[in-house]
């Protein structure tokens, strides 16, 4: 699994060797086999969605994503897919950052309406960065709505419990999405609101509403140790690819010898400041740490 560690100042910690850490599986711990440092090369495949809605604000995100990638490593592969209905590969792999620049620049929307299949892109770009190995992640530019049944969800989390991708969820929509989250909250206190939004985009009942996308962008983030980010402003989304390439920077891999009992298994993950880890003495330090929640173990 890939993890970043930050201190409490939120500042991302290098330097941590394998002695710094220990994993609990299911409470249990589990011995690492397997650990690579900051410096291990990542694979960043980014995602985009490309409805009507995120045409209109197209140009305050894409202009920064540039941002993203002048702060990843110059070994770091880069990689593109788009989707509406359905995903769309745009470029493969590659260390050529400009490459992805222009690729971004070429990007088609959707201008009509049409479906929005978040959930079944997301589990596609899964697929394809599965045969990846080390530490590879998922930055995700969407507004996390989607037209699908909720089976096509359920079977999304069931993928996320046996991959090992880090996801970074950028909530588009602008003031979009912050127009319907005020007037939903408006609501809930009985008042009355002209804001210029159908009522049905607060509605968490409501297959295509904010709120109920919202909720799922920051499910992606925390089952896979990445973090959701909803910017307000277009300034926003500078500060946040940076963050993003921070913590993409400061990844470490830690592997384990999973269970063969077909059950999902929790994780947790301790950092000590010096080693040994206990029971020899050392002690756990402050630090905070951004880890997938648990695992899917191969049945028996």
């Amino acid at each position: 699994m890939e993890l970043s560690v930050a201190d409490k100042r939120g500042i991302f910690v290098s330097g941590l060797e394998q002695s710094n850490f220990r994993i609990l599986d299911n409470g249990r711990e589990r011995p690492i086999i397997f650990f690579a440092p900051v410096e291990a090369p990542a694979e960043v495949l980014v995602v985009v969605e490309t409805s009507p809605a995120v045409y209109l604000i197209h140009n305050q995100h894409l202009f920064a994503a540039y941002e993203l990638l002048a702060g990843l490593s110059g070994d770091d592969q880069v990689a593109l897919i788009t989707y509406d209905a359905s995903p769309h590969p745009i470029l493969a792999f590659t260390p050529d950052k400009a490459a992805l620049t222009a690729a971004l620049g070429r990007i088609q929307y959707t201008l009509g309406s049409a479906q929005l299949n978040f959930y079944d892109s997301v589990s596609t770009a899964l697929d394809w960065i599965a045969p990846v190995g080390g530490k590879k992640a998922l930055v995700l530019l969407t507004t996390g709505l989607d037209s699908s049944p909720p089976a096509r969800w359920d079977a999304l989390v069931r993928k996320l419990r046996a991959e090992d991708a880090v996801i970074f969820p950028v909530a588009l929509g602008g003031t979009l999405r912050h127009a319907a989250e005020k007037k939903g909250k408006l609501a809930k206190k009985g008042r009355n609101t002209s804001a210029p939004t159908d009522a049905s985009a607060s509605d968490p009942e409501n297959p295509l509403s904010f709120a109920k996308a919202g909720a799922a962008l920051n499910a992606l983030a925390t089952a896979t140790g990445g973090r959701a980010y909803f910017p307000e402003s277009a300034n926003d989304f500078v500060v946040i690819y940076r963050e993003i390439a921070a913590a993409l920077r400061h990844q470490y891999v830690i592997g384990i010898v999973p269970e063969h009992d077909g059950q999902f298994h929790t994780l947790a993950v301790q950092v000590f400041d010096n080693a040994p880890a206990p029971p020899n003495g050392a002690k756990q330090a402050e630090y905070k740490v951004f880890a997938r929640q648990g695992y899917l173990a191969p049945a028996p």
